[in-house]
């Protein structure tokens, strides 16, 4: 056991001997190595490490946290539970809805992610030159990016209810970025792979390879691609694009924190607020989020308040059925925690975010999805989204489209964003693929503070109208 993890022990000791109702502690320790490299130079490789404890307790209702990075002595960790219960009596006086958890199941365990292939700097060099030469060599691409990186983890939640859970493992990701330039015109095309695991995340079947020649070809086609005209259509979208549109209006809508108007502030909540078991899309709509979806960056055995994890249907056959839940919420719900309680890192309080959700495949094939429409656009990867408050009217650019004639895919077309309502969208879903593709999504922002967090989103090929129009 080390260090921090004894103390976060002795931390909820010392916190229920001054009274609390209940108290947990997270000491966490990461790891991240990285290299920046642009046009075949190596710009900066960096090594960071983040050590630390995160205890939050709960009295009288009302809750308490703090954070130490590279705790010293257990007197620290005293003073801090001292001076942050005093902080929760204050709280405690001006709150009128005392929290309260449901009941979970009490684990001791630890939990070893597999790695097949230990990452390590020298190989995260060797690939990112790799990749920086396949888009480099491209005709017309004026700038390479590549950003491969990697973490090494280990999380040991312990609670006052019993539970002690270790979970150690790493991420490799590597980001990167095509720019062709020609004849006054620019256009970019960007791809992250990666997920859990070690280096076989992104070298298996060349993965990364085959991702940077496509960026690269597809950045270098796109300057003589023409702009699409306005016009609401028939769109279909491939997974890389519905796995931000699933993350968007889709995972944060369902987030029970953004439903209950806990976020309004700063985050916004949800337009389907009270419509639990009403129908809010077609049939062909399903949606779930589920941590135990392995190798993907939303992977992991419990959540940061100790629940254990399971899929969660969020939305079957067009019916909303349920939100993602935490302890306290479940109870406002009557229902069960979700497992979805995560913080960035034990520097912050845990809140309920997305694992790794997703649209259930269908059973059409992709191109028989194609074949179906009359005049459309197949609508390509994510980029930028604009959502409103309440995740009702939304915008999200895609990094390129193409025409879809009779059935047969035609020009090719760029700087495209594709604009919805988000209950007419999922209205008009008629067709879900067969290939389900779940993405790494490595910056979603939450919280004041804010907390970016890494997570997967996916689906598969799907089929609805939307209005599409390009913005150059």
């Amino acid at each position: 056991m080390s260090f921090s993890q004894d103390l976060a022990d002795k931390a909820i000791s010392y916190a229920l001997s001054q009274g609390v109702d209940y108290c947990d502690a997270r000491a966490e320790k990461q790891t991240r190595v990285s290299v920046l490299i642009e046009n075949g130079e190596i710009e900066h490789t960096r090594e960071k490490s983040d050590n630390g404890v995160g205890l939050r307790i709960l009295k009288n209702g009302a809750w308490g946290f703090f954070s130490i990075t590279n705790p010293e002595s257990y007197d620290k960790i005293k003073e801090a539970i001292e001076k942050t219960i005093k902080n929760t009596k204050y709280y405690s006086e001006k709150k009128k809805i005392k929290s309260k958890l449901a009941p979970i199941k009490i684990n001791r365990i630890t939990k070893e992610f597999p790695v097949i292939v230990k990452p390590d700097l020298d190989s995260l060099i060797r690939i990112g030159l790799e990749c920086d030469k396949i888009i480099s060599e491209t005709a017309k691409i004026r700038k390479s990016i590549v950003s491969p990186w990697f973490t090494e983890n280990s999380k040991y939640f312990v609670s006052s209810e019993g539970s002690e859970i270790l979970q150690n493992f790493s991420d490799v990701v590597v980001d990167m970025v095509a720019i062709a330039h020609q004849s006054g015109l620019t256009q970019s095309v960007n791809v992250a792979e990666g997920g859990r695991g070690g280096m076989e995340q992104i070298t298996k079947n060349n993965k990364v390879q085959k991702s940077a020649q496509s960026i690269s070809q597809k950045a270098s086609e796109l300057l003589d691609a023409s702009p699409a005209k306005e016009e609401q259509t028939t769109l279909v979208m491939n997974p890389d694009f519905v796995s931000l549109l699933t993350h968007e209006i889709l995972g944060h809508p369902s987030e029970a924190d953004r439903v209950m108007g806990k976020e309004m502030a700063w985050a916004g909540g949800s337009w389907w607020k009270e419509k639990l078991g009403e129908q809010i899309g077609s049939e062909h709509l399903s949606v779930f989020d589920d941590p135990t979806i392995t190798e993907s960056l939303g992977w992991y055995y419990f959540d940061d308040e100790g629940v254990e994890t399971k899929k969660t249907t969020l939305v079957e056959k067009g019916v909303l059925k349920n939100h993602m839940q935490n302890r306290e919420t479940a109870l406002e719900y009557e229902t069960e925690p979700t497992a979805n309680m995560r913080a960035t890192s034990y520097r912050f309080m845990p809140l309920i975010r997305m694992a790794c959700t997703c649209i259930e495949p269908g059973d059409w094939n992709p191109e028989e999805i194609i074949s179906g429409v009359k005049s459309g656009y197949l609508v390509s990867n994510m980029k930028i989204p604009s959502i409103d408050m309440k995740r009702y009217n939304w915008s999200i650019s895609s990094q390129y489209a193409q025409k879809i004639e009779n059935g047969q895919l035609t020009d090719l077309v760029r700087d495209v964003i594709v604009m919805g309502v988000a209950p007419e969208f999922f209205q008009s879903i008629d067709a879900c693929g067969n290939d389900f593709t779940v993405r790494p999504i490595t910056n979603c922002g939450k919280g004041d503070p804010m907390q970016s967090m890494i997570m997967g989103n996916g689906g598969p090929t799907i089929r609805g109208t939307a209005t599409i129009k390009s913005v150059t």
